[in-house]
């Protein structure tokens, strides 16, 4: 096998563990439901309120803020957990601080969306 074909491979491999990660998040973190449930909305919106280019350029960017940001919280939260299963001040913490991250693009995400689909309806 050459040299490149192994990096192509490794690629797609590469590929199919994100996807697989996805999949891990979506099937056991309930916020992660959540999450996917607002982006069909959302996306069902745009399509019926025929959002511009621009609005759908914004919609998209704080989507996956949102997504973003819940994925790197729930991998902070499980590595905590992982590294330290007592509760401790410092841990609650660190898993706090990640949680506000995922309050901040939720309400920036909101509030795009509101000044988007509001003057709409």
């Amino acid at each position: 096998m050459s040299s490149f074909t192994r990096t192509i491979t490794r690629r797609l491999q590469s590929f199919a563990f994100a996807f697989s990660g996805l999949g891990a998040f979506l099937r056991s973190e309930p916020n992660g439901r959540i999450h996917l449930a607002a982006t069909l909305v959302v996306l069902i919106l745009g399509a019926i309120l025929h959002c511009s280019t621009g609005e759908w350029a914004l919609l998209l960017i704080v989507m996956a803020m949102v997504w973003v940001t819940e994925l790197l919280n729930t991998a902070i939260e499980k590595i905590m957990d992982h590294l330290s299963p007592e509760q401790h001040p410092r841990v609650k913490w660190i898993k706090d601080v990640a949680a506000g991250a995922v309050l901040i693009a939720a309400i920036a995400a909101l509030a795009v969306g509101g000044l988007i689909f509001i003057p709409k309806l």
